[in-house]
């Protein structure tokens, strides 16, 4: 059975910095495509990065691009999104998901129903 906890959420004014952790089963984290989602009150999952296995190459959705960070450290079996420069609109529940069926990034990568595994998620309020 996969597992995954998110942890790092918050409350934090327009400007400042979160880093939310995902921890991973320890046989899953270096085998899959991991990603972030995110979730406002009355609006669809959004997805907001992902990164490979291997390489770790990485994608970022356009509304988060130079100011999100992916990162993973096999070796703590731990996905990481360092989150800069934050905006009342990226106030969401943020999950980090498994896609089981990928190891390498395509154009689909941020739709949520591909992936096998969800995290509970992690409040992240940006706001004044």
């Amino acid at each position: 059975q996969v597992q995954l906890v998110e942890s790092g959420g918050g409350v934090v004014q327009p400007g400042g910095s979160l880093r939310l952790s995902c921890a991973v089963s320890r046989f899953t984290l270096p085998y899959y495509n991991i990603a972030w989602f995110r979730q406002a009150p009355g609006k669809e999952r959004e997805g907001v990065s992902c990164i490979t296995p291997s390489d770790s190459s990485t994608s970022y959705a356009d509304s988060v691009k130079g100011r999100f960070t992916i990162s993973r450290d096999n070796a703590k079996n731990t996905v990481y999104l360092q989150m800069n420069s934050l905006k009342p609109e990226d106030t969401a529940v943020y999950y980090c998901a498994v896609d089981v069926d990928s190891r390498v990034i395509d154009s689909m990568w941020s739709m949520s129903g591909r992936y096998d595994y969800w995290g509970q998620g992690t409040q992240v309020t940006v706001s004044s």
